[in-house]
């Protein structure tokens, strides 16, 4: 996002299944929404945004698992998750609260999705 090089890639390809690197709340100006509905929008934007990178999109998503900081903001996050996919099949998902995030981040979604090209 912010063109600095980072030490892996963004998406793999095995047999037309993508691999994507978990997909954070960072706008292409380095900041991050402060509410968990506007950190699900942001994430969601750079996830559809690679995955278009890798030729798919999000009707194709096979597998999601999403990191939370804080469980007692899933109704939130959930509320947001299903408006961002509504019209999609929803995939599979596992979400989990994790210790701590860098900065404002508080959510991060690892994805695996099928290749549409």
């Amino acid at each position: 996002m912010d063109g600095k090089p980072r030490p892996y890639s963004a998406t793999a390809t095995v047999n037309n299944i993508i691999f994507l690197c978990g997909q954070v709340p960072t706008r292409a100006d380095g900041s991050t929404p402060t509410d968990i509905a506007g950190q699900v929008d942001q994430a969601f934007d750079n996830l559809e945004k690679a995955l278009l990178a890798a030729r798919s999109d999000l009707s194709s998503l096979l597998k999601l698992t999403v990191f939370l900081a804080d469980l007692d903001e899933f109704e939130d996050y959930n509320a947001a998750y299903l408006t961002r996919l509504s019209g999609h099949p929803l995939p599979p998902r596992t979400t989990v609260q994790v210790a701590r995030f860098r900065g404002e981040k508080r959510i991060e979604i690892d994805a695996v999705a099928a290749s549409t090209a």
